[in-house]
């Protein structure tokens, strides 16, 4: 499991350059059972991460273009009338592909930013009285622009929970650009990867990861992260009971993918500015994005052992 882990980020690497941490931590996300939130401008490589994570993975992939007119129904699917059988036969939505990327998510109304969100929770759907289960694995990435808020419709706290993890990709280095720029196109690199993993597989690595082993001692660990959130006075509020299960199922992922069975301090600190970054917010800005910061002073502040 270790070996094909170690292609896949190799495969993934070749195409999103200079991007190892980010690719690693999409990886972790996936192995966590989680769903991904990318925040980043246009063209830095988000929909290119999402491709070559489904290729080599053998993931079915399907891309919602998230706009002010989506309806529920484009995404979840909808019954049409057979004249031939006189029945209304179901058409499942693009939300039933195992990778599913929902780009620029806040563009669309909260009415559809909730139909995928509740998806993402539940791991299935209801649909006319009827509940039809989600493809097992189920990915999502979401992806929104930071900068760009005109005709948005933010994602509130709640809602922001719901992600694993969010992350940015930001500018490739200098000579990863230069690579860029002098090598074939992504799209054609695309094409040529090959699919390292098959479902069962997978599905074994993601169930393996549930049982790496945590000592109390790293419990407590991510207990006393928790509470000084709760606590100090520069936190607008605390993490909540869904986030520690969160920090602490990407901790073992994380190690998982560093070829251990066990979880050590310094995978809960790997994953944590990725994992709780979202969450946080500064008493004296609730509404800016000071979590960077908190999650600096947690790293540096809350003592490990």
């Amino acid at each position: 499991m270790r070996a094909k882990l170690e292609a896949c980020l190799a495969g993934v690497n070749q195409i999103v350059l200079g991007k190892e941490p980010q690719v690693r931590l999409a990886l972790t996300c996936l192995l966590a059972r989680g769903h991904l939130l990318v925040e980043d401008l246009p063209g830095m490589g988000k929909t290119t991460l999402s491709h070559a994570l489904a290729q080599i993975l053998g993931l079915e992939f399907q891309r919602i273009q998230f706009t002010s007119d989506l309806l529920p129904g484009d995404i979840l699917g909808t019954s049409v009338f057979d004249k031939d059988s006189g029945q209304f036969v179901f058409h499942p939505g693009p939300i039933f592909a195992e990778l599913v990327l929902a780009d620029e998510i806040n563009r669309a109304t909260p009415k559809s930013q909730s139909a995928l969100l509740e998806a993402m929770e539940e791991g299935q759907v209801t649909i006319e009285g009827a509940t039809r289960p989600l493809p097992e694995p189920f990915f999502v990435i979401a992806t929104q622009n930071p900068v760009s808020s005109g005709g948005t419709f933010a994602l509130p706290e709640s809602q922001l929970d719901r992600f694993l993890m969010r992350l940015s990709l930001g500018y490739p280095a200098q000579a990863a650009e230069r690579a860029l720029l002098l090598g074939d196109s992504r799209r054609a690199l695309l094409t040529r990867l090959e699919p390292l993993l098959d479902h069962a597989g997978l599905l074994a690595i993601q169930q393996a990861v549930t049982e790496v082993r945590v000592s109390d001692a790293l419990v407590d660990y991510v207990l006393r992260l928790v509470e000084a959130t709760r606590t100090q006075p520069q936190f607008a509020w605390g993490l909540s009971p869904r986030a520690s299960l969160a920090l602490l199922a990407a901790a073992r992922a994380w190690a998982f993918v560093d070829g251990r069975d066990y979880v050590i301090p310094e995978d809960v600190q790997a994953v944590l500015p990725a994992v709780v970054g979202h969450r946080l917010r500064e008493r004296s800005d609730p509404t800016g994005h000071g979590g960077g910061a908190l999650v600096n002073w947690l790293l540096l502040e809350v003592p490990a052992l």
